[in-house]
């Protein structure tokens, strides 16, 4: 559990967005990696808050995925994870020697595996990575987030997800691109990221969690774009695939409904 408000809020955002996403439970493998540091295409600006500090977590974060998937480069491992890492995959113990172990056997097995990072994204001491994982050349590979706490400036804690990215989508929409405008690389006023960490928050709670379809209404504009493979785009079409006939078990409630 993440004590801090900020956390709390930032881990909720991520939230709300993979379950849209489709992000399922199923484990991605753990593991850590290494790559330029401030690359344009891993966002390196945070935004508002102590830029050198988050600027670091996110190369920490890179070098450490990259160079543990993709080169079996375990030193990165004695750099930058702490030696009680906290695991919460549950296919993956904690301790730092597990992902060790896993990128060695990894690169063994596949050599021209890449973690191919779309975006990466700090505040206070999370990142969040969006990664398109694929093990052998010509896959299409799977969608992962992860998520990593930081602690004196190395990594302390993980969670992740992914999902096989399949071969079509009804949205027409592939996972990892940016559809929505307008599109920018610069921080936007600290306000503005408060206020829409606040909407997300609300909008997670009273759908997700209270099962209310007609936040969807409240919260969604009208172009918005689906990235789940199995929904289409537009309010209709999530609240076709959250609440529609293929999950009568949500127990999502119409709007109007009481």
């Amino acid at each position: 559990m993440i004590a801090t408000t900020h956390a709390r809020r930032a881990l909720v955002a991520f939230m709300a967005s993979a379950a849209l996403l489709g992000a399922v439970g199923v484990p991605a493998v753990a593991a850590p990696s290494a790559a330029p540091a401030g690359h344009s295409g891993y966002g390196t600006h945070s935004g508002y808050g102590d830029f050198a500090r988050l600027s670091h977590q996110k190369a920490v974060t890179v070098r450490v995925l990259k160079g543990l998937f993709e080169r079996g480069d375990t030193g990165v491992v004695d750099r930058y994870v702490r030696p009680g890492l906290i695991q919460h995959n549950p296919l993956a113990p904690d301790g730092a020697k597990a992902p060790k172990n896993l990128g060695t056997a990894l690169h063994q097995k596949f050599p021209d595996a890449k973690y191919d990072i779309k975006r990466v994204m700090s505040e206070g001491d999370l990142v969040l990575v969006h990664s398109n994982v694929v093990m052998t050349p010509g896959e299409r590979g799977k969608a992962v987030f992860d998520i990593f706490r930081f602690q004196g400036g190395k990594i302390a804690e993980q969670w992740n997800v992914a999902q096989d990215v399949p071969e079509t989508s009804v949205n027409g929409n592939d996972m990892f691109s940016t559809e929505s405008w307008p599109r920018t690389e610069q921080p936007g006023p600290a306000w503005l990221t408060e206020y829409n960490k606040k909407v997300a928050t609300k909008a997670f709670d009273e759908l997700m969690v209270h099962k209310d379809l007609s936040a969807i209404d409240r919260y969604y504009g009208p172009e918005y774009h689906q990235h789940n493979p199995t929904v289409p785009d537009g309010v209709e079409g999530a609240k076709a695939g959250l609440g529609g006939p293929s999950r009568p078990s949500r127990n999502w409630r119409s709007p109007g409904s009481g």
